[in-house]
């Protein structure tokens, strides 16, 4: 009997601590290529998203959610959108604007910069203080090709530019 319920605790302990870890695999757009994962994890001050990601340029890039859990690519204005059917930044209350990640009254999507050093690795932990857990199931998670002011100015959504890496949150 003690036994049984020792393994019942651990069982429902060991369940409890990983339930709340969801790996996200990315994928390179223009190669279909895996660049590594993105971990994210629920703290005491936001949701905590930390890459383990490779072969990417160097820099600072734009990095956030968007609005559907898609990576594949759409046609816009006859073009083709790489990428293009996660559609735009996560933003549940309409609110149309871009922003920081810990204002409010912008995108919910809007994380920190994502950083990758001159070896093409992306490894820093980001925090997003506003977003919570529940809310990254569904969505696509996605690097932009350039950085990011979150702002509109003076080009929109932060200038970030293509979309270059995907991954779709479950």
């Amino acid at each position: 009997m003690k036994r049984t319920i020792i393994v019942a605790a651990l069982t429902f302990l060991s369940s409890s601590i990983f339930a709340g870890v969801i790996s996200v695999e990315m994928m390179d757009l223009g190669t279909g290529q895996s660049t590594g994962t993105v971990t994210i994890v629920s703290s005491e001050y936001g949701t905590v998203f930390t890459p383990d990601l490779k072969g990417l340029p160097a820099g600072v890039h734009g990095f956030h959610l968007h609005a559907t859990g898609s990576c594949e690519s759409s046609t816009k204005g006859g073009k083709t959108v790489l990428g293009g059917s996660a559609g735009g930044h996560y933003d549940p209350e309409e609110t149309g604007k871009h922003g920081f990640p810990w204002t409010n009254g912008n995108h919910l999507g809007d994380l920190p910069a994502l950083y990758v050093n001159a070896n093409g690795v992306a490894d820093q932990p980001v925090l997003a203080p506003r977003v919570k857990q529940e809310d990254v199931k569904g969505r696509a998670l996605m690097i932009h090709a350039g950085g990011d002011n979150h702002s509109d100015h003076p080009a929109k959504l932060g200038g970030g530019g293509a979309r270059i890496v995907c991954g779709v949150i479950q």
